[in-house]
């Protein structure tokens, strides 16, 4: 068979995942937004090989952010199961993340949190666009080019804490913590 002349095997397995669970095998309450405690995620990447891990809830648009020492799955996987355990048990639901091998170990993650990964198409970030829209709106406090590994937690949690108070249009104008606050009343 004949192959491009960029084609390498780091290419042809690239996005591949082991056991990866589809989007398109997520439940209609999921895709609607009518259950809160579905997550999307993903990496921000900065200079020096700096990354922060951003994660968004699909109903309220309520942002996480966590601090990485790596983009290794190890450490992105037990970084977010340290975040995960911290949140009420209604919004422990379920992950849709793209096919970046930061998550191949996503079998040690559900096994952690009892939260299921869903996998994006390969290359379509649409479909975590709450995540792709908050990673932009997230660059107007990091910039292109910062080095992400001189914030602290209590930094991270800052622009989190300004991003969750910031009105959004597509919720009717009220914040990210309004809503959130909202669900889990009703919830717990």
């Amino acid at each position: 068979m004949r192959r491009s002349r960029h084609y390498t095997l780091k290419t042809a397995i690239h996005g591949q995942i082991a056991d990866a669970v589809t989007i398109r095998e997520r439940q209609v309450c999921v895709e609607d937004r009518a259950v809160p405690g579905h997550w999307e995620g993903d990496l921000v990447f900065g200079s020096g090989n700096s990354q922060i891990a951003t994660l968004v809830e699909r109903q309220t648009r309520y942002v996480m952010l966590v601090k990485l020492d790596g983009k290794d799955s190890q450490t992105v996987v037990n970084a977010l199961i340290k975040h995960a355990r911290k949140l009420p048990q209604e919004l422990q639901q379920s992950l849709t993340w793209d096919r970046g091998t930061e998550m191949h170990a996503h079998k040690q993650f559900t096994l952690a949190t009892d939260i299921q990964v869903y996998f994006c198409a390969p290359q379509s970030p649409w479909q975590r666009g709450s995540n792709e829209n908050t990673n932009r709106l997230l660059r107007q406090y990091m910039p292109k080019g910062m080095n992400l590994s001189g914030l602290s937690h209590h930094q991270l949690n800052a622009i989190a804490r300004q991003l969750n108070e910031r009105p959004r249009k597509t919720l009717g104008f009220r914040t990210p913590a309004e809503m959130s606050s909202a669900c889990v009343a009703l919830t717990g």
